[in-house]
């Protein structure tokens, strides 16, 4: 299992970066990605903790931990700016919490999340055509969620993803240790979202290169 969006202590999650990769990896974890909830208020705060958490979880070889960021209720406008940061300060996975249909996320923040330098529109909600095509064209994944209302709306980004050719990514959202899943959960909350068995694991391969190309960046 590779899960590029989870989140610590260091914002909304339950457990210190060290907790939550632990519990990861006992759920059969290869890689996890940490990316907790910042805006312009803590993200240079929270970026260097977390880089210097998952260099001593690296240290010991326990599966590979990855920082990141998610950028959160963020004005659309600053996200471009804010990324540019990020990837500075060794933010190697750029999140941006989409426009989820169970919160009131700023209208327009898809589209420019895609149009900036980062990894991953979480939960997109009721993305359009237009925005999705834009995601295949600058390689923005869109994610499918086994987070609780965040999912409600996978069926809709799977369709448009896989009419406009738009890279897919699975994820938890894990904020809790029970928000972590098993390879097995994960491929059934893939073939419930509209997807194959071959879609899947073509899923798994897209995280994976995403990761292979992140780790390019250090």
């Amino acid at each position: 299992m590779i899960d590029l969006h989870t989140h610590s202590l260091f914002s909304d999650g339950e457990l210190l970066p060290s907790e939550l990769v632990r519990r990861a990896q006992i759920n059969g974890y290869q890689t996890i990605a940490i990316t907790d909830h910042a805006d312009i208020s803590n993200y240079d705060f929270i970026i260097p903790r977390i880089v210097k958490a998952c260099q001593k979880i690296n240290e010991r070889k326990m599966i590979l931990a990855v920082p990141g960021i998610e950028f959160t209720h963020i004005n659309p406008e600053d996200i471009p700016s804010l990324s540019k940061e990020a990837r500075m300060m060794g933010a190697l996975i750029i999140v941006v919490h989409g426009e989820t249909i169970v919160e009131p996320v700023e209208p327009g923040t898809n589209r420019k999340a895609i149009e900036s330098d980062i990894d991953i529109l979480a939960h997109p909600g009721l993305i359009t055509d237009e925005e999705v095509k834009l995601a295949a064209k600058n390689g923005v994944f869109l994610e499918v969620s086994s987070r609780n209302g965040h999912s409600l709306s996978n069926g809709h980004v799977v369709k448009l993803a896989k009419k406009y050719g738009a890279k897919l990514v699975l994820n938890t959202d894990a904020h809790a240790p029970d928000d972590l899943i098993c390879i097995e959960k994960a491929e059934k909350v893939a073939i419930g979202s509209g997807l194959t068995c071959d879609d899947f694991t073509e899923l798994l391969n897209n995280s994976k290169n995403l990761v292979k190309n992140a780790s390019k960046r250090t």
